[in-house]
């Protein structure tokens, strides 16, 4: 007798677009299982009071805003103008024809930016007065702490935008008379600072975030940044208010250097190196 084969059908495949569609439908069931036990198991009495305590955040005001973030403000920019005037003179060491310089250079970079922040305002803030009997004021101890830590980082994105600059621009001015330094400084520098405005803006917002290691450091009330004045609302009302309030305040500055940095990348393009 013979036999007939009766061949099984394939079972179809699915398309690419039809398994995206799957894989996102899985994903919004997730999210959509996860809101739903957020709202139906979280405890949102508690959770408002602790984070939202109206009380609380009135309290803050106005010295959250004409000290706190002020002072922020002050400290950040201290650091920021200190470690640009000193990045701009190592990334010109680096790039020296008289090797001293740019070994000097090398060595301050490679050390700072392996060195935590946190170690340098100790080293500050209580090191240097212990060794040397040399005593900082606050100002002076935070624009040097963010300054010499920013600096290691400002200095190797100026030199890559210095290098960035066409070497015929260079020759140009050369051929007009101009002097190495006088090049450097009509020339080169202003098409460079046209390429790291961008990462130059991030590493501002960046130290603004250091600066907040200022709370290792003996401050009175009025001296206060946002991170210590929350850290004392914390203490006092025992209430994460005033922690929101100061991260709120954070947002205040960093967005709008961020949404600068965005808008600064997508004109003049640039990147920045990672801390």
């Amino acid at each position: 007798m013979a036999t007939t084969d009766t061949a099984t059908p394939a079972k179809p495949r699915m398309s690419k677009r039809q398994r995206t569609r799957v894989i996102r439908g899985v994903q919004y069931a997730v999210l959509v299982v996860v809101v739903v036990l957020a709202a139906l198991f979280a405890d949102w009495p508690k959770i408002a009071k602790a984070f939202f305590d109206v009380d609380v955040a009135v309290a803050q005001f106005p010295d959250i805003i004409t000290s706190a973030l002020l002072n922020t403000i002050v400290y950040t920019a201290l650091g920021f103008a200190f470690g640009l005037v000193l990045g701009v003179v190592l990334a010109l060491m680096r790039l020296s024809s008289v090797a001293p310089y740019r070994w000097i250079a090398t060595i301050y970079i490679e050390f700072f930016r392996g060195v935590p922040a946190l170690l340098v305002f100790i080293a500050l803030g209580y090191g240097v007065p212990i060794a040397f009997q040399l005593v900082f004021d606050i100002y002076s101890t935070v624009m040097l702490s963010l300054g010499l830590v920013g600096a290691a980082y400002m200095a190797e994105t100026i030199r890559a935008g210095v290098q960035a600059v066409p070497k015929g621009q260079v020759e140009a001015a050369r051929s007009l008379g101009m002097s190495s330094a006088r090049t450097m400084v009509t020339v080169v520098m202003p098409q460079a600072f046209r390429i790291i405005l961008p990462p130059l803006t991030n590493e501002l917002i960046l130290l603004t975030k250091d600066s907040s290691l200022i709370y290792l450091l003996g401050l009175s009330t009025a001296q206060y940044e946002l991170s210590k004045f929350g850290r004392g609302a914390l203490n006092q009302y025992q209430s994460l208010t005033p922690i929101l309030l100061a991260g709120l305040c954070y947002l205040i500055i960093t967005i709008p250097l961020s949404r600068l940095s965005s808008r600064l990348e997508r004109r003049y393009g640039g990147g920045r190196s990672s801390k």
